[in-house]
């Protein structure tokens, strides 16, 4: 799988020209539908099927600016899940040069659609394979977050 690639846009940017702090979580949730797109089972699908993955909280520690028109790669990595929780951390570098803009987590819990938990491994097993086979992959190791395949 690859990881994700955004380009910054006019709208998301402040009067500096400098993508504002907010956008920074709505990239890391096009970067998880992304992946679940990769990985076979879209976000769509899912929901479809009567899950959901709520947002339990965000955090993101901004290192360089990214300014408008500037093209990063987002990459996900699942941290942690068990089957009903589920940690994702984000690395934002710079497509041109590789250098490191944010990091960021997002953890999350799996409902069905009237917010009653629910365990993927019993209920959803291609769910739970989805991120099960998925633990610990970091889309640009080994690359000190610079792939030249990108």
């Amino acid at each position: 799988m690859k990881p994700y690639e955004r380009t910054a846009h006019y709208y998301e940017t402040d009067k500096m020209g400098i993508v504002h702090h907010s956008n920074y979580i709505r990239w890391f949730e096009e970067t998880r539908v992304y992946f679940l797109a990769q990985a076979g089972y879209s976000y769509e699908k899912m929901e479809e099927n009567g899950v959901m993955i709520p947002v339990q909280s965000v955090n993101v520690q901004y290192k360089n600016a990214v300014r408008f028109g500037e093209t990063v790669i987002i990459a996900p990595k699942v941290e942690e899940f068990n089957g009903f929780r589920l940690c994702v951390s984000y690395r934002i570098v710079g497509k041109e040069n590789g250098d490191l803009k944010a990091t960021g987590e997002t953890r999350h819990f799996f409902t069905d659609t009237s917010l009653k938990p629910i365990r993927t491994k019993s209920e959803y097993p291609e769910i739970y394979k989805v991120f099960h086979d998925n633990i610990g992959i970091d889309f640009l190791e080994g690359q000190d977050g610079h792939n030249e395949d990108l």
